[in-house]
């Protein structure tokens, strides 16, 4: 497997493949304050656990479009600002839910350039049976739900959700049963510090209201990404280049 660098569609993107035909393609998205690269040790864990399976697998790492060099973070990248001081005050004070109804400004931005990024990643892959995944970290798993609900004009196979939240409630959950043919793995420390486990737990039972073949991994840590959602997400990939 071979790691290089490609900007798609104004994305600046780490893309790692055998530098064979391609038929399955995995988008992963990092969080709010991480650099672009962030999540690029997952892909090599992932390239691990598959070895030579991985072949028909395209990796994809875009980096987000906001530089956070203003706030002293000069190697952080955000896909939206976030006013972090609010977010943290509704966490201490058990008050995180009022932010489930809406909608994050900048999100309808970032999602019209993701998406094209995607359908541009989606078009370079060969064959008749095209697959893709979308993974995202936090501020990144809000993105890659908002981007398969209402920003692809297909939704993924596989949408992996590590510790996100729930967000755009009137948008999301009447479109949510689009997600019904798509398998959906989420994660969640039950102690996030972050992002509430309570909230995860909402965003869960709105996406199986509508039907949605949710696996729900909680896992006893903090924010990040856990150790099931690892092991789970490299057996769904395989799965995905088997079929």
């Amino acid at each position: 497997m071979k790691a290089y660098q490609k900007n798609i569609c104004g994305l600046t993107c780490v893309v790692i493949d055998s530098g064979q035909p391609c038929s399955v393609a995995v988008v992963a998205c990092h969080g709010y304050g991480a650099p672009g690269d962030d999540l690029v040790p997952l892909g090599a864990q992932w390239i691990d656990w598959l070895g030579d399976r991985s072949a028909p697998v395209r990796f994809v790492f875009p980096a987000a479009p906001y530089s956070l060099a203003d706030l002293g973070m000069p190697n952080a990248r955000a896909w939206w600002p976030l006013n972090m001081q609010r977010l943290m005050s509704l966490m201490h004070t058990n008050r995180f839910s009022e932010l489930h109804d809406q909608e994050p400004p900048g999100i309808d931005q970032a999602r019209q350039l993701f998406a094209e990024t995607v359908q541009q990643v989606v078009a370079e892959l060969e064959g008749d049976h095209k697959r893709l995944v979308l993974a995202g970290f936090s501020q990144g798993a809000m993105l890659t739900l908002d981007a398969a609900l209402r920003g692809l004009d297909q939704p993924p196979q596989l949408l992996l959700q590590m510790s996100g939240t729930l967000v755009c409630r009137p948008v999301w959950q009447p479109l949510a049963k689009r997600l019904t043919e798509t398998q959906v793995l989420q994660s969640h420390g039950t102690s996030d510090s972050i992002l509430p486990f309570s909230s995860a737990e909402a965003l869960r039972d709105l996406l199986v209201a509508a039907g949605v073949n949710v696996n729900f991994m909680p896992f006893p840590g903090d924010h990040t990404i856990g150790g099931p959602m690892l092991q789970a997400s490299a057996s769904a990939i395989e799965q995905l280049i088997q079929e």
